[in-house]
């Protein structure tokens, strides 16, 4: 068994066990933890078969989308998050398990020089005696420039109709006027009236 089916069976099974963490795990944390492990681990498995874009993308874009999506979802549903913060220390030792792990596939990718060798001769950036990187980028901004301009307008436009959608005036709602806040004036705020003192009748107190 070469060294690089070892680590293919390591990442893969990491990746099962990190998937299960985050259906089985009852803490959101710890779910999200194992979710990360999940995507970094699949992007181990993408760099593993020379696959550096999709590797890249994988953790630069899901993992942060997931994190961001996870606090956007605990601030929708209005959690109570005082006790997450509470135990934080409690979260150390999972955190640092997580943390191993993804330090030890980052070795192992680094130990069997993978980026070295050669493509197969059937890969198409192979036969076109480019990087994975270089047929991508050519690929897809000459052969399917088109289909990338056409989901490039349909996302702008989709953007544009979720604002809209949002600040759409409806009757019973209150809406700010960003103008006319920042043209208040102080007269228009606070009026001070001076009110003669009445004297004092015998009999009150």
């Amino acid at each position: 068994m070469t060294y690089e089916l070892i680590a293919f069976y390591a990442f893969a099974a990491v990746t099962v066990l990190a998937a299960l963490g985050v259906i089985l795990a009852r803490n959101p944390v710890h779910a999200v933890l194992s979710l990360v492990l999940t995507f970094f681990s699949a992007a181990c498995l993408w760099l593993l078969l020379q696959a550096e874009f999709l590797g890249v993308v994988l953790v630069l874009v899901y993992i942060g989308a997931v994190m961001v999506l996870f606090l956007f979802v605990v601030m929708m549903l209005d959690i109570n998050t005082t006790p997450l913060r509470e135990g934080f220390v409690r979260h150390l030792p999972f955190t640092g398990a997580v943390v191993v792990v993804m330090a030890a596939e980052m070795v192992m990718l680094i130990g069997m020089q993978r980026f070295e060798l050669s493509l197969s001769a059937t890969d198409p950036a192979a036969a076109a005696g480019q990087t994975n990187l270089e047929w991508i980028g050519l690929t897809l901004f000459s052969k399917y420039i088109l289909p990338f301009e056409t989901a490039a307008v349909i996302l702008t436009v989709a953007l544009v109709v979720a604002v809209m959608l949002t600040l759409r005036r409806r009757p019973g709602t209150k809406h700010q006027d960003p103008a006319r806040q920042v043209a208040v004036r102080r007269e228009d705020r606070v009026r001070l009236v001076k009110v003669a003192a009445e004297p004092r009748q015998e009999g009150n107190p």
